[in-house]
């Protein structure tokens, strides 16, 4: 891997499964960001493939999940990352951000607005909704950005 590659693994509403395909799919990551509905024991097994920044969403509960706050900002790269589970729930992007990772709807969805991205990886945990198992990975390499959506059968 070229040194101006950075890869970030997008994750969210695992629910307490991480499937052995997501799992797969983030190796090679410098990092993954999971924007909640976690589940006990999935934050243990992403640590072993990279260093791993979450959330908790609504579904997190218990002693586990007191150590995830409900937003989290980081950097990678040179560019500002906002995590957050549902975002209709904490609507406001500090100012400076390039890209908004969120969770809770299970749908993926990738879109830019005003040069923000807006990035919901889907559900990689069990299915719900009659929705695809997805999950995603950003590609950072030099000054361009882009995401990969992958489906799990």
């Amino acid at each position: 891997m070229a040194a101006d590659r950075t890869i970030i693994g997008l994750i969210s509403d695992t629910h307490g499964l991480l499937r052995p395909e997501a799992a797969a799919a983030l190796r090679g990551c410098s990092r993954i960001i999971h924007a909640g509905d976690v589940g006990e024991g999935v934050l243990e097994q992403l640590q072993r493939i990279a260093p791993t920044t979450a959330v908790r969403g609504n579904t997190d509960m218990g002693l586990w999940a007191a150590k995830l706050r409900m937003t989290e900002q980081l950097e990678v790269s040179g560019y500002a990352f906002h995590v957050v589970h549902d975002l209709a729930g904490f609507p406001q992007i500090p100012s400076g951000v390039d890209v908004v990772v969120h969770g809770h709807s299970h749908r993926w969805s990738c879109s830019e607005e005003d040069g923000v991205w807006y990035i919901n990886p889907g559900s990689a945990g069990p299915r719900r909704f009659g929705l695809p198992i997805t999950l995603g990975l950003l590609i950072i390499e030099g000054p361009d950005l882009h995401v990969e959506r992958i489906e799990i059968d």
